[in-house]
C-alpha cells in the first residue's frame, strides 16, 4: 500500500455502521481502493456498507479474512471528514460507527445509477420561431450547454412541456439519457444581489474580508429583527461560490426553508439543494452524491445537513444560531452549533452565527475573542422596532377559561379596522394540556410515560408529547366510568383559535401549530398564503417566532409571558427572553409600525423588564455574571447522564452505585449530583433516573467521563446516555 492507496490483498480496516466497537479486517479488492472509499463488505451472512477507515491490522489468522466485496461508486470520503466523525465521536462520548451512520443517511448508495431523459441545447432550427420557443432556447443558452428535466426546462423558461417537446422534434434541442442523480444547476453569484444600507454593505464587506483569509474564523452576525441579516450572509456565500467553494446554510425549523429557498433563487438565479426531511428520499441521495462531487455549489438544510461529504467546504452559516432545535435530543446527542464550528475549523472554512438574540455561549465567546462580531442596529428601510408593553393580567378584568384580555382584544379590533394582521401566541401544542374528571379529579395520562395527554381536538385525539402515543377522546372517564364530566384545563393554540373565532366572528383566522399539517408542503403553502395578506388573525406556537415575515402583521400579542420562566432550567430567562424578542420581532416588519403586548401576572419580573426595556446587552451581562458565579455553562462544563430500564430499582441501584464510585471524576475536580428521578420519570415504559456532573471550564471532562462510566457493566436492558453540554434536563 501507499499511504493512501490499498493493492488488491492489502488489509484494511473498514468502519461500518453497525453497532461494534472496532474496525474490521477486509482483504483489498480486484483493482484495489483508496484510503476513504465507501465498500461493500461481508459480515456474517449479510453484506454491509463500510468506509475504508486505515491499514488493517491483521492481529488474527489471514486466511480467514475475507475480501471487499466491491468498491462503490461515489466519491471517497475526504480525510477532513473522517477527522471531523472521529473528533466529534470523541466530544460527544459517541461510538464512531453512530457518527457514520449520520453520515451516510442516504438510500441507495450502493446502488447502480438509474437514468432519465434530460434536454440540452442541439444544432437544429425550428420552422417557425414563438415567443414561448425563443424562451426555452434563451434558458438554454443562458446556462451554457447544462441540460434539464422535462419540467425544469419547462419552469424555468414559464412555458408548458409540450413547447419543448416540439423544439425536440425540429432537432433545436436533443433529448438524452442521463443518470438521474445529475449536477444542481450552477448558482451565479452576480446576480440579482440587493442593494445594501451602509451597515449591511461593511457587514457583507466583512465577511468576504474574511472567506478571503482561506482559513478558519467564526463571526457572530447580530442584527435585531428585520435588519437584513439574510443579505448580509448571503453575500458572504456569493463570496464563496466566487473562490470555488462551497456553502452550507442551516435553518432551525423546515417550514422556514420554502421563502428562504425563494429568497436565494432570487439572489443567484437558480434553487440550491436542499437536504431536510421533507424532501424525497430520491432528492437525498441525489444531494449526498452531488454534494460529494462538488456538484452542489450550495446546500439549505437542517442540522443532519452537517454532515454531508462536502468536497470543498469554504463556508458554514447557521441561522437562528440560539435556537434549542440545533441539539439533536435523541440517538446521537449533539449541538449542530457546536458541531459547525468543529468542522469549520478541520476544514479551514469559515462559520456565520446569525441571531437578533444569540445564545450566551456565543456571546462569552465573543467576549473571549474567540469570535468576531458583526451588529445590524437597525431595521432596514423604513420598517422599525415594534412598541413594546406589558398588559398586567392582575388589573385585568377576565372571566374564567377565557384568555384574551380586554386590552389585547381592543389592540385586536384596532387592527382589523385598519386592515392589519395579528399574531396571537401561545407556546403550547394542542387544545389544551389536561384533561380532567369533575367527578372524581382523575388526569388522563400516557400509559407508557408519567406524562399527561394533550387534547387535539383537531385530531380528535389525545396526544402524548414525550412518546408520542394517540389515543381517542373518550367519552367517559377511565377511571370512575361518569359520563360527560370531563373537562379540558388550560389554553393550546387550538383552544386559542376558538377564543378568538368567538371574539372575532367576521375575522380569518389561521393556527399555526407544527401538528396541524400533514406535510412540510402544506405547512410551507399556508404560510405563504399568510404572508400575502389571507389571514387577518394567526395564532401560533414557536413555529411563527423563527424567521418568517409577514409584511401585513402589525400587532403581537403574547398569551402567557410567564410560562418559560417556571422550573429549575438554567436557561430558563435566557430563552424566554430570546423567544419574546423574537416573537415581537414578527410585528412591524415593512413600513406600518408594529406593537408587541405580553399578557404577565409578573410585570415587575427582572426578565420581562429586560424585554420591555430592550437592553439587551445589560441583559447578557447580567445573566453572565450569574452564571459565572455558579460556575455553569458557558463558564463551567456539564454532563447529563440518564439511566433508563423497565426495571426502576435497577435504575436507582445503578445510580446510586455510580454517584458512589466518582473516583475518575473527583481527580478532575468535578462534582457528581444525583441520582434523581428524571422530572418525566417513565417514558415509554422506561423509568428514568439522571446525576448531573458539573466541573471547570477547562477539565478534562470527556476523558474522565469515559473511565468513570466505563467502570460499571449495564445489566441487560438498561441505558445509560451521556449528554455533554446538556440543552434540556427533563
Amino acid at each position: 500500500m501507499t499511504d493512501s492507496y490499498f493493492h488488491e490483498g492489502d488489509l484494511v480496516g473498514v468502519l461500518t455502521a453497525q453497532p461494534l466497537d472496532r474496525l474490521l479486517d477486509y482483504k483489498a479488492p480486484e483493482g484495489g481502493c483508496h484510503l476513504g472509499a465507501f465498500v461493500e463488505v461481508p459480515l456474517g451472512p449479510r453484506k454491509v456498507l463500510g468506509v475504508v477507515w486505515g491499514a488493517g491490522k491483521g492481529d488474527y489468522d489471514r486466511s480467514k479474512i475475507r475480501s471487499v466485496i466491491r468498491v462503490l461508486d461515489v466519491a471517497p470520503m475526504r480525510d477532513e471528514m473522517r477527522v471531523f466523525l472521529t473528533r466529534a465521536a470523541d466530544y460527544t462520548l459517541t461510538p464512531l460507527h453512530a457518527m457514520l451512520r449520520l453520515a451516510t443517511r442516504a438510500p441507495g448508495l450502493g446502488d447502480a445509477q438509474s437514468m432519465r431523459k434530460v434536454y440540452r441545447l442541439a444544432d437544429g432550427v425550428p420552422d417557425r420561431m414563438t415567443d414561448a420557443r425563443e424562451k426555452v432556447l434563451a434558458v438554454l443558452r443562458d446556462y451554457g450547454g447544462l441540460s434539464f428535466t422535462l419540467g425544469e426546462l419547462a419552469e424555468m423558461a414559464g412555458v408548458g412541456t409540450s413547447v419543448v417537446k416540439g423544439l425536440v422534434k425540429h432537432g433545436a434541442v436533443r433529448e438524452e439519457e442521463a443518470p438521474r442523480d445529475t449536477p444542481y444547476p450552477r448558482l451565479d453569484p452576480d446576480c440579482g444581489g440587493k442593494e445594501l444600507s451602509a451597515d449591511q454593505a461593511a457587514g457583507a464587506e466583512a465577511l468576504r474580508d474574511a472567506l478571503r483569509s482561506d482559513k478558519y474564523g467564526t463571526t457572530l452576525l447580530k442584527g435585531v429583527t428585520g435588519s437584513g441579516k439574510t443579505e448580509v450572509y448571503l453575500e458572504a456565500v456569493a463570496e464563496c461560490l466566487r473562490m470555488g467553494r462551497q456553502a452550507l446554510v442551516l435553518l432551525p425549523e423546515i417550514a422556514l426553508s420554502g421563502e428562504f429557498i425563494n429568497r436565494v433563487e432570487a439572489r443567484f438565479g437558480m434553487k440550491p439543494a436542499e437536504w431536510h426531511s421533507g424532501v424525497t428520499m430520491t432528492e437525498r441521495r441525489r444531494c449526498w452524491r452531488m454534494v460529494g462531487q462538488g456538484d452542489a455549489q450550495m446546500v439549505v438544510g437542517a442540522r443532519s445537513a452537517l454532515f454531508l461529504p462536502f468536497q470543498n467546504l469554504g463556508l458554514v452559516v447557521v441561522d437562528e444560531e440560539h435556537d434549542t432545535s440545533y441539539k439533536q435530543e435523541d440517538g446521537v446527542l449533539y449541538n449542530a452549533r457546536d458541531m459547525t464550528v468543529l468542522r469549520a475549523a478541520i476544514n479551514g472554512a469559515q462559520v456565520v452565527l446569525a441571531s437578533a438574540t444569540p445564545s450566551l455561549e456565543s456571546w462569552a465567546n465573543v467576549e473571549a475573542g474567540k469570535y468576531q462580531r458583526l451588529e445590524l442596529k437597525s431595521r432596514f428601510g423604513a420598517s422599525v422596532l415594534p412598541k413594546m408593553s406589558a398588559i398586567d393580567m392582575r388589573a385585568e378584568d377576565l372571566p374564567g377559561g377565557k384568555w384574551v384580555s380586554p386590552t389585547l382584544r381592543g389592540a385586536i379590533a384596532q387592527r382589523l379596522e385598519k386592515g392589519e394582521q395579528s399574531l396571537v401566541f401561545l407556546n403550547r401544542r394542542g387544545y389544551a394540556p389536561v384533561t380532567i374528571c369533575r367527578a372524581c379529579g382523575h388526569q388522563i395520562a400516557c400509559d407508557q410515560c408519567d406524562a399527561r395527554m394533550v387534547e387535539h381536538r383537531f385530531l380528535k385525539r389525545l396526544m402524548c408529547h414525550q412518546c408520542g402515543e394517540t389515543k381517542p377522546m373518550p367519552t367517559v372517564c377511565p377511571h370512575c366510568e361518569a359520563e360527560d364530566r370531563l373537562s379540558a384545563v388550560g389554553p393550546g393554540v387550538e383552544r386559542m383559535g376558538e377564543e378568538v373565532a368567538e371574539l372575532f366572528p367576521d375575522a380569518r383566522i389561521a393556527v399555526l401549530s407544527s401538528d396541524l399539517y400533514g406535510s412540510a408542503r402544506a405547512m410551507k403553502a399556508h404560510i405563504e398564503e399568510i404572508a400575502q395578506g389571507g389571514t387577518d388573525i394567526i395564532i401560533g406556537t414557536q413555529l411563527v417566532a423563527k424567521g418568517h415575515n409577514f409584511p401585513k402583521l402589525t400587532l403581537v400579542g403574547v398569551i402567557d409571558a410567564d410560562l418559560g420562566l417556571q422550573g429549575s432550567d438554567l436557561r430558563a430567562a435566557e430563552r424566554t427572553f430570546q423567544l419574546m424578542r423574537q416573537v415581537a420581532g414578527r410585528a412591524g416588519r415593512a413600513e406600518a409600525p408594529g406593537e408587541a403586548m405580553l399578557q404577565t401576572y409578573q410585570p415587575e419580573h427582572a426578565v420581562i423588564r429586560s424585554i420591555l426595556a430592550g437592553d439587551e446587552e445589560a441583559f447578557w451581562a447580567a445573566e453572565a455574571a450569574e452564571r459565572k458565579a455558579a460556575g455553569v455553562p458557558p463558564y463551567g462544563r456539564m454532563a447529563g447522564i440518564v439511566l433508563s430500564s423497565p426495571n426502576v430499582q435497577e435504575v436507582f441501584d445503578l445510580g446510586a452505585e455510580m454517584a458512589r464510585r466518582d473516583e475518575p471524576l473527583r481527580r478532575i475536580g468535578a462534582q457528581v449530583f444525583g441520582p434523581a428521578p428524571a422530572p418525566i420519570a417513565r417514558v415509554r415504559g422506561r423509568h428514568r433516573v439522571r446525576l448531573l456532573v458539573k466541573a471547570e471550564k477547562t477539565a478534562p471532562l470527556q476523558q474522565a467521563l469515559a473511565q468513570w462510566a466505563g467502570q460499571f457493566r449495564l445489566p441487560n436492558n438498561l441505558r445509560l446516555t451521556i449528554d455533554i453540554d446538556p440543552q434540556s434536563f427533563y
